[in-house]
């Protein structure tokens, strides 16, 4: 089975390129694709899904992440991308000095099109704390993100995609491929 992941971050692809192995061979597009607004991210990933499989038809995968930081009542949310290229990490710890509570957590939504179009949204979650940065893998807010005791950027590639929030959905998607495409628990519409 071939997928196309539609992503602008080729960091992305090659988690999800390594995620399936042999099972799936993925291929890496970027396009750009219209900044959807929504407080859901799953409703989000399923309009980019819509939009991308309107240019290109054929089997694929996009996803959108939230970055959700309690103290900050849920900021940056569905604009954690923007909020990363604008504030940064730094700006994240700026917005959190003096703050105890440094509960975070990332949801990712990958929506699956179909080759007929038909969209499915898997989703994953993973809870964490905000820290000073640390470690050299993986990107965006990975240096910031603790999981039980270390970030995200301090997890090789494999140990991060056993754990992540990406992972999760993933793992939710494989196992509905792999079921002959019958409902799976996680999975919306």
């Amino acid at each position: 089975m071939k997928i196309v992941v539609v992503t602008s971050n080729p960091n992305k692809a090659g988690e999800i390129a390594d995620y399936f192995g042999a099972l799936v061979e993925i291929m890496h597009v970027s396009m750009e694709i219209p900044e959807y607004r929504h407080p859901d991210v799953g409703e989000i990933a399923y309009k980019k899904a819509e939009y991308a499989y309107a240019a290109l038809r054929c089997p694929l995968m996009v996803d959108d992440t939230a970055f959700s930081i309690e103290s900050l009542n849920g900021f940056p949310g569905p604009y954690a991308g923007y909020v990363l290229s604008t504030l940064g990490n730094n700006g994240i710890l700026k917005l959190l000095d003096g703050v105890k509570n440094r509960n975070a957590f990332f949801e990712t939504a990958i929506a699956f099109a179909s080759a007929e179009g038909k969209i499915r949204v898997f989703r994953g979650r993973i809870d964490g704390i905000i820290v000073s940065p640390r470690g050299d893998s993986g990107f965006g807010y990975d240096p910031i993100f603790e999981v039980e005791g270390r970030t995200l950027a301090e997890l090789d590639r494999p140990e991060k995609n056993r754990i992540s929030h990406r992972a999760q959905a993933l793992s939710l998607l494989k196992a509905w491929i792999l079921s002959g495409n019958k409902a799976v628990p996680g999975q919306n519409r």
